[in-house]
């Protein structure tokens, strides 16, 4: 169980939700268009400068889901092992995946979407960079046990 939440990359939750909703249940009700299913608020809080009120749409709900996940992911990152690169290879394909989603489809075309996707991004980039950095350093560590005996 533990390998398959090391290869899983947890940003494809969020990339599933989305899909669900614009296949599904946030596209084209009432007429709206997706960008302004994302848009429309679903709730709204008081704020403490008067008349002021902060409203949070399903989009914003959505970034900032996907933003706890990806700062797991990079916690995740920094670990070493096979789970680690395989999780940088499933993560590429999610990339992939929501790049053509959002060049290709007509409900992927929203802001909420491309930061999604620029996540995706970032998250396998660092997984690379990190991993490159750990093994440039174990690699300079075991170097310079060797070269003392």
């Amino acid at each position: 169980m533990r390998v398959i939440f090391g290869i899983f990359p947890l940003l494809f939750i969020p990339v599933i939700i989305y899909n669900l909703m614009a296949f599904g249940f946030g596209a084209g009700h009432d007429g709206q268009t997706m960008a302004q299913t994302l848009a429309s608020p679903i709730w709204t809080i008081p704020m403490v400068a008067p008349g002021s009120q902060w409203q949070i749409s399903s989009g914003d709900l959505l970034v900032i889901v996907s933003l706890g996940f990806f700062f797991i992911e990079i916690l995740k990152s920094t670990s070493t092992g096979a789970a680690t690169i395989a999780n940088h290879g499933v993560s590429m394909l999610v990339f992939i995946v929501a790049l053509v989603e959002f060049l290709l489809l007509k409900n992927f075309s929203t802001s909420a979407y491309f930061i999604l996707t620029m996540m995706c991004l970032l998250d396998v980039l660092a997984g690379v960079v990190v991993t490159i950095i750990s093994a440039r350093r174990d690699f300079t560590v075991a170097e310079g046990l060797g070269g003392h005996n």
